[in-house]
């Protein structure tokens, strides 16, 4: 399998329903609750990419472009971005649905950073181990 193949199959989507528990004071999505959305996919995404021990070190930035209303549903996608010898940063982009209405927008976007660790919590390479074709 090559990089890229690796990385098309780690791709994961989660789809969930914005119910009022999920809002803040104004009935938009909390932006802690996003975040935690983000960082869930964004960490399934990259240990499908790697199979390996991984922990969040980083959010490089956050852009929370368009509020998120109850009775929504929204999609996060995570896909790995970048791959350096112990970590991997992985973009996360949440899309909004209007329930009654066609279409989607792009509503938040992030990038997640995450080092691969060993059993006693040193970091490893995160290819180390993997299968990948010349492309």
């Amino acid at each position: 399998m090559t990089l890229e193949e690796r990385i098309n199959l780690a791709e994961t989507r989660v789809c969930t329903t914005v119910f009022p528990f999920l809002t803040n004071h104004h009935d938009t999505l909390f932006g802690g609750k996003a975040m935690a959305i983000m960082d869930e996919v964004s960490f399934m995404a990259a240990t499908r990419f790697c199979h390996k021990r991984l922990v969040t070190v980083s959010t490089d930035r956050i852009d929370f472009a368009k509020a998120i209303p109850s009775g929504s549903i929204i999609e996060a996608v995570a896909r790995v971005d970048s791959i350096g010898r112990t970590s991997l940063k992985v973009r996360v982009e949440i899309y909004l649905e209007h329930m009654y209405e066609e279409g989607r927008e792009l509503a938040i976007n992030g990038l997640f950073t995450f080092v691969a660790l060993d059993e006693n919590k040193n970091p490893i390479p995160v290819l180390e181990g993997l299968s990948l074709d010349e492309a």
